[in-house]
């Protein structure tokens, strides 16, 4: 069933012809203001991820998810398997800042900060220009033969495309086992690491495959963030927009002719140039109004206003602007919505900064064997047995670490050694035996309070049951 009127393009996509192939996209090089700050911001977030594997805060990696172990450092902070509450946290908090950023300001992230449009617009695309030339050259280039000139250009971008590919999965790769492992596979050789490698080589070719082919439909089909901009969008959120009343008026568009009143005649100020449509990366016209496959990458403001003063016409035809401030000229307003969402990020910001104030560098559990009972000994001395497990979050070692008893008289044996050291993130397990006197006991089930003490410093507590004959009091 057709869409009525100008709603037929919303039946398919820019992407994909009527048979349903692949429609390659040659956009023209974007140039102009926000194409300039685009590309400030690019190159600070490109040098922020090649370089974060390899900061170190405190001796920890300043960004690391290394999901085989389950370790996780987020801004220099250690997240263990015993903190993924924390971790849990920190994932909501980024998709709640994100959802707020798309009820205000549409889909900014995927044409600012998104690392697919980042790399592919200031990386991969300005490598195409470089080689093939601008959209004219590229389209020529495409329809031409197979000759020497396309061969040399067509090699020469495939082979860098891949380069870049290869470097990109080792920094996302230093993200995944940590930066130091991954140079000591670099220094150790690629034959002592082959299954490394291999994996290596597997990633690298998904990287290739989609900026040197898939691209643009990683946003308009594979990525489920333009879905869900549909169902946070609303008549007051901002986004790249065209200013249909003013572009319209009574007449309509019309192109440009040189030395005529388009007030007299009530045409509107688009000339019908099509310069938006040329620039944009997912081949849609931002006339058409909102639509799934614009990212915000703000091109068509820049050609949109280079064609403007061409023409003497007033800049920002298209622009940041509410459906609601084009339509009733009403001006952005935090609405209860955006507090609410203001709200809900400030409270989860709080929690998880409380959370991590009072997370303990030691995460100690002593917890009784299972299936086993108490032991009666001399002397009325009742005696269970616990395994124990200490990790350690920090980058020093603890020394001179042992157990006492806070809440009972009692003793505590440990099974193979009295002191011990347990490593900087690392753990150590172990048996431990705990007497207690027979008279000290109040009930055959009891709580126990144990102090893990480094020398005379007492760094973490944790509480045990302690099973004993049943009381006759």
């Amino acid at each position: 069933m057709e869409a009525p009127g100008n709603e037929k393009f919303r039946d398919s996509i820019g992407t994909v012809n009527q048979e349903g192939k692949r429609s390659w996209v040659y956009p023209k090089k974007p140039e102009g203001k926000f194409y300039k700050y685009r590309t400030w911001v690019s190159y600070g977030l490109l040098l922020f991820l090649f370089a974060a594997p390899f900061i170190k805060i405190n001796g920890n990696q300043f960004l690391m998810f290394n999901v085989l172990e389950r370790r996780f450092n987020i801004f220099g902070f250690p997240f263990w398997p015993q903190d993924f509450h924390l971790f849990v946290i920190s994932m909501i908090i980024g998709v709640v800042f994100i959802i707020l950023f798309t009820v205000a300001f549409g889909r900014i992230f995927c044409g600012w900060i998104c690392p697919q449009t980042i790399f592919l617009e200031m990386v991969f695309r300005r490598i195409e220009y470089w080689i093939d030339g601008d959209r004219g050259k590229q389209i020529r280039l495409a329809k031409q033969v197979w000759n020497a000139e396309k061969i040399r250009k067509r090699a020469l971008k495939w082979i860098i495309f891949f380069m870049i590919s290869f470097l990109i999965a080792n920094i996302f790769l230093a993200y995944l086992i940590g930066s130091d492992e991954l140079l000591r596979y670099i220094t150790e050789g690629p034959k002592t690491h082959t299954s490394t490698l291999i994996s290596l080589l597997i990633f690298t070719g998904v990287f290739y495959f989609i900026f040197a082919w898939f691209r643009e439909q990683v946003c308009i089909i594979a990525c489920p963030y333009g879905r869900l901009q549909g169902a946070l969008l609303d008549k007051k959120s901002i986004v790249v927009a065209y200013d249909y009343k003013r572009g319209e008026k009574e007449a309509g568009r019309a192109k440009f002719r040189k030395n005529e009143d388009r007030e007299t005649t009530g045409k509107g100020d688009c000339i019908d140039c099509a310069q938006c449509v040329q620039v944009c990366p997912t081949n849609i016209d931002i006339r058409n109004g909102t639509q799934l496959e614009c990212v915000n990458c703000t091109a068509c403001i820049d050609a949109c206003d280079a064609m403007m003063k061409k023409v003497n016409l007033p800049t920002g035809l298209i622009r940041y602007a509410s459906e609601e401030n084009i339509a009733e000229k009403k001006k952005f307003t935090f609405n209860p919505r955006l507090k609410a969402y203001s709200a809900v990020l400030f409270i989860l910001m709080g929690v998880l900064v409380g959370m991590l104030f009072l997370r303990n560098d030691v995460e100690a559990t002593v917890l009784r064997l299972p299936g086993q009972l108490y032991e009666k000994k001399a002397d009325n001395v009742i005696r269970n047995v616990y395994t124990f497990k200490l990790v350690n979050k920090t980058v020093e070692p603890i020394e001179d670490v042992h157990f006492k008893l806070i809440s009972h008289s009692g003793k505590i044996e440990l099974v193979t050694h009295e002191n011990f050291e347990v490593p900087k993130q690392g753990l150590s397990e172990g048996t431990l035996f705990i007497d207690i006197n027979q008279a000290a006991l109040e009930s055959d089930k009891e709580r126990l309070k144990i102090g893990v003490y480094s020398g005379d410093k007492l760094i973490e507590t944790t509480v045990a049951s302690f099973l004993g004959p049943r009381s006759f009091r």
